[in-house]
């Protein structure tokens, strides 16, 4: 039996496990998942005031010097989008917040409040003494009709966020953590890990005997699969069946289409890739989300094995993704 921790993390469930000959370093691998995902947390979520992306949101409107790590959540985040044409969208904070995600989720269904204005008249808030409406900034953003995640400067450190813009990397910001922090046992342990934090699986270092097996599903009434996975890939699954609330007596999910700002028609009940990053691999799962039925025709173009269950419970297993009978994976 292969050690293995867990506890709750981010409205869900983080683990890690080793190989059953590495058990004796469970406790200094988790440490590690603790300090990434601890650091990830301070540097970019939107539910604590303190984060450095929420507590400098005007120092960002002109353009700052940021942390190394709030830089590159930034570029990967912005590389995403790239790499969907704009389905991973890390600027829709604001719509996520207007539509009733305005807190974190907890185990047990319970919100933390946020009661920080969103989409608020902009023209009574003062920059440098003069009113909105006359900021060079304000003007500049007004005239730009690119998307806003095409307006967002991230030059080294440098991070400039258009005036209004509030940046969610929620998409990406935890598939990065996964990579990490697996990638932050090897280099400390000198073993191999397996990370998981909700649907965001990262492994790396040593293989274990037989591969790492990654059981798949999401809800309990949902269909399984198992999979084995070689160290140093990654898995990532994007649901429309979590993270749901009520809004005015309509049902509300977190993957939003960024063509409307509301979540996306849910075409699939969840979306899961195997890819060589869980970045890339959280990216592809979630522009399929968006694509909703032209997603297959997404995934095969990347040529990432995945499989997609349908609203109705129909499975479909794409480019190399294994038959329900044999169960094995590259």
């Amino acid at each position: 039996m292969r050690a293995a921790a867990e506890w709750e993390l981010w409205t869900t469930t983080a683990r890690v496990v080793l190989d059953r000959r590495d058990r004796r370093h469970l406790a200094a691998a988790e440490a590690c998942v603790r300090e990434v995902t601890d650091a990830v947390d301070r540097a970019c979520s939107r539910f604590r005031d303190d984060s450095e992306l929420v507590a400098r949101t005007a120092d960002l409107e002109h353009g700052a010097e940021v942390s190394p790590l709030l830089a590159s959540l930034v570029h990967q985040a912005l590389d995403a989008a790239r790499l969907t044409n704009g389905d991973v969208d890390p600027t829709l904070g604001n719509r996520m917040v207007a539509l009733g995600y305005d807190a974190a989720f907890h185990q047990d269904g319970s919100r933390s409040v946020d009661d920080r204005p969103v989409d608020g008249p902009v023209d009574d808030r003062p920059v440098d003494g003069r009113p909105l409406d006359q900021d060079p900034a304000v003007l500049a953003s007004a005239l730009d009709t690119r998307p806003a995640w095409q307006r967002v400067l991230l030059s080294g450190r440098f991070l400039r966020v258009p005036v209004g813009v509030r940046l969610d990397l929620g998409a990406t910001a935890k598939a990065a953590a996964a990579d990490t922090a697996a990638a932050s046992i090897t280099a400390r342990l000198g073993i191999g890990a397996l990370v998981s934090l909700g649907g965001d699986v990262a492994t790396a270092g040593p293989e274990p005997a037989g591969g790492w097996q990654v059981r798949v599903q999401d809800l309990d009434a949902d269909p399984v699969d198992h999979v084995r996975i070689a160290s140093g890939w990654s898995v990532a699954a994007s649901s429309t069946q979590k993270r749901r609330w009520e809004q005015d007596g309509r049902a509300r999910h977190h993957v939003l289409d960024p063509r409307w700002g509301l979540p996306a028609e849910p075409v699939w009940r969840s979306v899961t890739v195997v890819a060589p990053s869980c970045v890339t691999a959280n990216t592809l799962s979630t522009a399929a989300i968006v694509r909703g039925r032209g997603a297959p025709a997404m995934l095969r173009a990347s040529g990432r094995a995945a499989r997609l269950v349908a609203a109705d419970g129909e499975v479909i297993r794409l480019g190399g993704w294994p038959a329900e009978d044999t169960r094995t994976a590259a």
